[in-house]
């Protein structure tokens, strides 16, 4: 399962801001999209993602992955960065 991925990762960015960075930096080996986002919120990630031909997993919701993360907030996306 995608939260197990997140959780055994060694280095993540969380969240949509810091996801798209990872993505335009060619630093994301996979993004991990929570169902419950904004589907506006997220377009721009999905897009890109395509784009660049990165692999996408879904996990349903925003507030277990981010707890995952260790933040007490939800969070929309997370990237996995390339070992």
């Amino acid at each position: 399962m995608s939260y197990d991925k997140v959780k055994q990762a060694k280095e993540r960015k969380i969240g949509l801001k810091q996801t798209l960075k990872a993505i335009e930096l060619n630093e994301a080996a996979e993004v991990i999209v929570a169902r419950d986002a904004d589907p506006k919120l997220i377009q721009k990630v999905l897009q890109q993602c395509e784009a660049k031909q990165i692999l996408v997993s879904y996990v349903d919701s925003m507030n277990k992955l981010g707890r995952i993360c260790g933040i007490e907030v939800g969070a929309a996306t997370v990237a996995l960065r390339k070992e």
